[in-house]
């Protein structure tokens, strides 16, 4: 990755233009041919880039450029598109390159996977005498992320999601259908959990008198006792 501050002007052209006058900015250029260019606030986005495939080529500024100070020219032309970036670079302040290596990936903590684990391991917290009877219940059009009995007795299909969307109420749906056809496990009860449950799946969970259970990833890890907070 090449790392570039320098005092800079941009335009864009392509769908639209779009031009940064003059200003100190920081220029990057990664190996996958992307330019990005940041300010210093404005949060993480950046003011402007081009996504590859695109090619960058530096080439001298024109007279009229050459008079207004630039000293060297950017041109970053997309491969697909007739988009094109002309960064003008008035003072370079540094200019370094490193090379990152193969980036492994986010690895992300409060999974699908490590809720149902932790879910089942403490499945009182969905109510009082509720028992856990299997992770991965195979049907045949998918697994139930949990079957469970409730303080009655009664069988409960639980689907979990990091953010719950009417897609996995839908999901859960065609397994409440189908498990109740099974008069060993009917009638058969759905929890629809997540950590954030969109607001039209929380209508649409209800209308199907499927209950809409919130999970607190940190309680359930012991990280964070909900009973002792003040708010």
């Amino acid at each position: 990755m090449r790392v570039v501050i320098a005092r800079c002007s941009v335009d864009y052209q392509g769908a639209l233009e779009a031009h940064l006058p003059l200003a100190t900015r920081l220029l990057m250029v990664k190996a996958d041919g992307s330019v990005l260019v940041h300010s210093d606030g404005g949060s993480y986005k950046p003011l402007n880039w081009m996504a590859p495939p695109c090619a960058m080529t530096e080439v001298e500024p024109d007279e009229a450029e050459r008079e207004e100070g630039t000293e060297a020219v950017w041109v970053v032309r997309h491969g697909k598109r007739d988009d094109t970036l002309r960064i003008r670079l008035h003072e370079v302040l540094s200019d370094s390159s490193h090379e990152l290596g193969v980036d492994p990936g986010l690895v992300k903590d409060g999974v699908e996977s490590q809720l149902q684990a932790l879910l089942a391991e403490h499945i009182g917290t969905l109510g009082d005498g509720w028992s856990l009877l299997r992770r991965e219940y195979m049907t045949a059009i998918g697994p139930v992320d949990i079957l469970c009995k409730d303080g009655t007795g009664a069988t409960v299909a639980v689907e979990i999601k990091r953010r719950g969307d009417i897609d996995g109420v839908e999901q859960l749906t065609r397994y409440l259908e189908l498990l109740n056809r099974d008069p060993h496990l009917a009638p058969v009860q759905g929890v629809f959990a997540a950590q954030v449950i969109k607001p039209q799946a929380r209508v649409l969970a209800t209308d199907r008198g499927i209950r809409c259970v919130t999970l607190d990833y940190e309680a359930l890890r012991g990280l964070d006792d909900a009973g002792s907070r003040l708010f």
